[in-house]
């Protein structure tokens, strides 16, 4: 009974180390980019977007281009009217049929028609204006495309700082580990010397717990990284990524190029197209007042038997039309386009304002970042220091256990603040560079 517990244990154990076992997989940022920008969701809907617009732009053609149908109709009937109608188009009629009686009382008469016709507009003012502002949309969602691309690799380049940073901080706590453990065998060797109380040895035991869950906990981040750049990449296979290279600080010189917003970025450019859209639509409805002239016409076919051709005639002609008064519905759309045009001219001025206000403080942003760099690399060349004086002098037995665990625990903290402090100075100029991208 016990020996086949453990087998089912065994086989248990063996399944779920199966289950947790991930690929671990090397990349580049410019790989991961790249598939980004070939599969990410976000981009796909974007560009579906863009063929939306793409397709309203290509209905308004029908300004320009005929409209051309073909029916075949066929009907009985002893209506006189229609009976005397149908025989004068079907071109049969005799002398016999003027007589009163047949006029009055015809048999049944038999009618098909094959008509092909067409309507060619020819002066359409408030389509013209439609079509102008299809196009600006379309442009728009162009731009707003590119724009999502745009902000695609800004937002690979972030996540994979932060799965740099995530190995970092693993390394930071394994370097940390080896260093308690190896401040735990020799506590426990002073303890068996009676040199250290069973009070320093627990102190020490108490620290290496603690780094072993910050261990765990920083390889757990390690994997949310990994886990977030898979799905910006579209991937749903169960691998951690590895960074192909490791956190570096960026050059820290500030390109003057990068400190003016420009309206020729492509969301500022897509909002004023958005704009003069809009300002087409209220012109549209304006001109919708004015008469409209097309060019209709329809040839057709006649006969008394089914699909036969037996009498043909033709009918061309313009209308000129111009509807008056439409109730009050014309008034009202055009005061809703007005106010729409409006609407859009306050929020691309609102949209300039708060792109000019994130751009300064990210610029201020980058500025602190820079700073704290520089204090952070100060505090951990300090603390390093004070470490290595500390260690040597516990293993000549000049220091207390607990002030050696508190520069151990204080240097591992400003190793993690330096690498932190280096992600948040390169993800923040990463970031302007995205807000000041052309």
């Amino acid at each position: 009974m016990k020996r086949a517990l453990y087998k089912l244990g065994f086989g248990f154990f063996s399944l779920l180390s199966l289950v947790n076992a991930q690929e671990l997989r090397e990349v580049s940022k410019s790989e991961i980019l790249n598939q980004a920008l070939e599969n990410n969701r976000s981009i796909k809907i974007s560009i579906e977007a863009f063929n939306e617009a793409k397709g309203e732009y290509k209905q308004t053609n029908a300004v320009f281009l005929p409209n051309i149908s073909v029916s075949h109709s066929g009907f009985a009937t002893t209506n006189p009217l229609m009976a005397f109608g149908s025989k004068l188009n079907q071109e049969i009629l005799t002398q016999a049929d003027f007589n009163p009686d047949l006029l009055n009382n015809p048999d049944q008469t038999q009618n098909f028609a094959t008509t092909f016709e067409f309507q060619q507009p020819l002066i359409n003012m408030d389509g013209f204006y439609q079509r102008k502002a299809a196009k600006n949309k379309m442009e728009a969602m162009s731009l707003q495309t590119e724009r999502v691309k745009e902000y695609m690799a800004y937002e690979v380049n972030k996540a994979y700082m932060q799965l740099q940073l995530a190995y970092k901080a693993v390394d930071v706590f394994e370097k940390a580990l080896k260093t308690a453990e190896a401040n735990y065998k020799l506590a426990n060797d002073s303890y068996e010397q009676g040199l250290l109380q069973r009070a320093d040895v627990l102190q020490v035991e108490v620290r290496v717990s603690e780094v072993k869950n910050q261990l765990q906990k920083a390889r757990s981040n390690v994997k949310n990284a990994s886990n977030y750049l898979s799905f910006l990449m579209n991937d749903s296979g169960d691998v951690i990524l590895k960074p192909a290279d490791s956190l570096q600080l960026n050059d820290m010189s500030l390109n003057n190029d990068l400190s003016e917003l420009s309206e020729n970025r492509s969301d500022i450019k897509a909002m004023s197209l958005v704009m003069e859209a809009q300002e087409s639509v209220y012109k549209s409805d304006k001109m919708s007042f004015l008469p409209t002239l097309n060019a209709f016409g329809n040839y057709q076919l006649f006969d008394d038997n089914l699909f036969q051709f037996g009498a043909n005639g033709y009918l061309i002609g313009a209308e000129l039309k111009w509807n008056i008064l439409n109730g009050t519905k014309r008034f009202g759309k055009s005061q809703t386009s007005r106010a729409t045009y409006e609407k859009s001219k306050l929020e691309y001025e609102q949209y300039l304002s708060q792109s000019q206000l994130e751009l300064n403080k990210t610029k201020r942003l980058l500025e602190d970042a820079k700073n704290k760099v520089t204090l952070t690399e100060l505090a951990l060349q300090q603390s390093e220091e004070a470490l290595r004086i500390r260690t040597d002098r516990f293993k000549e037995g000049l220091e207390k256990t607990s002030d050696v665990l508190m520069v151990e625990t204080l240097f591992a903290q400003k190793q993690l603040e330096y690498y932190q402090t280096v992600y948040e100075y390169n993800s923040t100029k990463a970031y302007l560079n995205y807000l000041t991208t052309l």
